[in-house]
């Protein structure tokens, strides 16, 4: 079974509370994890969240750092937060190109998943900003220069194209509907499995020794609605063959 670090899939939210001429904040921390890490752990994974306010500190930022995974999942969080090391971005100290680390380890062998939301890929605005990282040339995909968010908010029916590919999990039958995901652009030599619309919504390929794979969509609520990520048999057997296939298991 795979050693796997999602890092992402967690936010703080502030919202203000206005009662006559009075007003307080309210704050909360909430992840988004769940679904991904309960499919992954109930088909015998080891699985290790590093939430989004840890990744400046505690992302892994060289290849030794890295061995104890077998995967990194990046899901919802912006290259910001994994460049700018406090020392680097507080004390204008150099430190580690973390995202150059990444993309070593994947070419000499590692595995890389990158999930779709609001700060994957371009992003929301463009500001999860992977285009001009080291990500981008081992990634199976290109990415837009603008906000490549694609909101769908009847619903898109996501179309597999390989149905066979070991890394869709044999997963049959009709996938229930999504509700966004991240526009892309497929790199040669790469391999479409699923598509939403003419868009990708799962690509994988090969870097150097290591194997890359982006799905577009998201992993939880809103774009994955409860139907998808919760009541739907066939998410365990997806991320799992995905999961699977990285990794070479």
């Amino acid at each position: 079974m795979a050693r796997i670090l999602i890092a992402g899939e967690s936010w703080m939210t502030t919202s203000t509370h206005v009662k006559g001429v009075d007003e307080f904040s309210v704050h909360s921390y909430v992840e988004g994890v769940g679904p991904l890490r309960d499919a992954l752990t109930g088909r015998g994974h080891e699985v290790v969240h590093l939430p989004a306010h840890l990744v400046p500190t505690q992302f892994p930022g060289d290849a030794e750092a890295l061995a104890a995974y077998d995967l990194v999942v990046l899901s919802d969080i912006g290259a910001n937060s994994i460049q700018l090391a406090p020392g680097v971005f507080e004390h204008s100290v150099p430190g580690q190109d973390r995202l150059r680390a990444l993309a070593d380890w994947v070419t000499a062998g590692g595995a890389l998943l990158m999930i779709g939301g609001y700060l994957s890929f371009s992003g929301f605005q463009a500001r999860a900003a992977f285009r001009q990282t080291a990500i981008a040339e081992i990634l199976p995909v290109g990415m837009l220069t603008e906000d490549d968010r694609v909101e769908c908010p009847a619903g898109v029916r996501p179309a597999v194209v390989e149905a066979d590919h070991p890394a869709l999990g044999g997963t049959e039958g009709e996938w229930p509907l999504l509700l966004g995901y991240n526009r892309v652009v497929p790199r040669e030599g790469a391999r479409v499995l699923a598509r939403v619309g003419e868009d990708p919504l799962i690509a994988v390929g090969e870097h150097g020794r290591g194997r890359t794979a982006a799905f577009t969509s998201d992993c939880s609520p809103h774009w994955a609605p409860p139907a998808f990520c919760e009541e739907w048999p066939g998410y365990a057997q997806l991320f799992d063959g995905m999961v699977r296939w990285l990794v070479r298991a």
